[in-house]
């Protein structure tokens, strides 16, 4: 070891023992480098056009950094090798490019060089997208080819039988919300085939059950699911609303744990993609892991760190506070909607059920989706339940159903939150509002309580919900009419 070099390494502090460090070690080349081409640096460049035009003010980004097509719709990003794709957030009056169903606004980058050129083709709509419509599919969570027939013989006739109810210029897409496949990869194959023959395009969101589990860490957790939907994280937008997808499933390196948790570089990302949105939007935020539910209050547990909601939400809340905000999401096989300030979350019954082992959740939800109707700010929703006519929106259950409770009627208003109404009449009399509790779906329990059961999975079991209500008709009551009346003054009734 040269003298020079001693004095280098003591300005460093590195001394005795380590003064002797193999010279190839204090020469190595830059980490990131194939060949003679040193990767450190990639410049990013293309054009953003329709039909050759450019678009301006375009964000094009590769998740680290967002920059805006200039006035040609030209952009260059400086990137680096840790970037894999190179990707648009869409802009309002365009279609969104698709393959067979799944959104293609990305394209992975190539790094055979110091420079990837990609443009990007864009069709502009004919008909005025500020009124458009979305579906939430989640937790269609497949395990199995007998999973994947029921899918294809249930929710994909169904789904196409929205899109049909719809006018033949409606613009509508769909948001798959996570857990597409339940660990086995090759059903990803399936889920692109319900998707294909649902006729709309969809954009896809990572669950716990779309990661690899024997990845190191959580940045390469999400391989399989990038080759097959691209980024985990992206924006795009759609007549006045903007729409962000994130990954809040961190897997923490062991077995299949994970925690729900949004990542600092997502979190930077994501203060870049709001500052180019007007405070007083209305912003359609999609996750697999709700950012909060009332599981644990239902419980009578205290609110914990895990699995089951986004550790740091309240950062994020934050972030989202200048905005009008709907946050989807799933995960929980239970539906459940809560609202504050301008912050509503929709966490969505599933599409698979109670993980295609009945054909209600353990709440009681119906197998299904959510279906929401945008016009301009305004949006409107319901959830739509396989099989079933949109205005199917509750259950009512005869005396008896509730061992706790046995001379109560009760009902099941799966969608409900805080703005619907729930009122009963005897003998075609308004005796007034039903009693909202904490309980168990009467079904659920039927179907899903216990080992015993004959149950395709036996960890199935009932969940609490809030969207039980119960009230006491007379001993000689002839007729009982339940009618729940929600938040856009839409009335739905079942008798008994």
């Amino acid at each position: 070891m040269t003298l020079n070099r001693r004095k280098f390494l003591k300005n460093f502090g590195i001394t005795g023992s380590l003064l002797t460090l193999p010279s190839a070690m204090l020469s190595a080349k830059p980490l990131f480098r194939r060949g003679n081409i040193d990767l450190s640096n990639i410049t990013l460049k293309g054009k953003v056009h329709n039909k050759g035009k450019g678009i301006p003010g375009v964000q094009v980004t590769d998740g680290i950094n967002i920059v805006l097509t200039d006035k040609n719709g030209q952009y260059e990003l400086q990137s680096n090798a840790t970037a894999e794709f190179v990707y648009i957030s869409v802009p309002a009056g365009y279609a969104f490019p698709e393959e067979k169903g799944i959104a293609t606004f990305f394209r992975p980058i190539t790094k055979d060089s110091n420079s990837f050129k990609n443009d990007f083709s864009l069709e502009k709509l004919t008909v005025d997208d500020r009124k458009h419509s979305f579906v939430v599919w989640a937790d269609p969570q497949m395990k199995s080819k007998k999973d994947v027939e029921l899918l294809m013989s249930q929710s994909v006739p169904d789904l196409q039988a929205v899109v049909k109810s719809y006018p033949k210029d409606a613009l509508i897409h769909g948001i798959g919300c996570g857990d597409l496949v339940w660990d086995e990869f090759e059903l990803f194959a399936d889920y692109r085939q319900a998707v294909a023959l649902s006729g709309i395009p969809f954009f896809n969101v990572i669950g716990n059950h779309d990661m690899d589990i024997e990845a190191r860490a959580d940045e390469g957790s999400s391989n399989t699911f990038k080759k097959q939907f691209g980024p985990t994280y992206y924006s795009y937008n759609r007549g006045e609303i903007h729409y962000i997808v994130l990954d809040d499933v961190f897997f923490v390196g062991a077995a299949k744990s994970y925690i729900g948790y949004i990542t600092e570089n997502q979190l930077q990302w994501l203060e870049q993609d709001l500052a180019m949105v007007k405070p007083g939007s209305t912003i359609v935020l999609s996750l697999h892991i709700p950012t909060f539910t009332g599981a644990q209050r239902r419980a009578g547990k205290p609110e914990e760190i895990g699995g089951g909601t986004v550790a740091n939400r309240k950062q994020l809340y934050k972030m989202l506070a200048p905005y009008k905000v709907h946050i989807m999401s799933g995960h929980t096989h239970f539906n459940d909607n809560w609202e504050e300030g301008d912050i509503m979350e929709h966490n969505h019954g599933t599409v698979c059920g109670a993980w295609w082992t009945g054909p209600i959740c353990g709440d009681g939800t119906p197998g299904g989706y959510g279906v929401y109707d945008v016009d301009g700010t305004d949006i409107k929703w319901h959830y739509k339940s396989t099989g079933m006519p949109k205005e199917k929106q509750l259950r009512v259950y005869p005396k008896g159903k509730v061992q706790e409770s046995p001379e109560e009627i009760s009902a099941n208003v799966w969608n409900w939150d805080n703005k619907w109404k729930v009122e009963w009449y005897e003998d075609g009399v308004l005796k007034g509002q039903m009693e909202r509790r904490v309980a168990y779906d009467p079904w659920a329990v039927e179907l899903y309580l216990g080992p015993q059961l004959p149950k395709k999975h036996k960890f199935v079991e009932p969940t609490l919900t809030d969207h039980m209500f119960f009230a006491k008709p007379s001993p000689d009551a002839k007729k009982i009419t339940v009618r729940a009346t929600d938040r856009f003054g839409n009335v739905y009734e079942e008798s008994l």
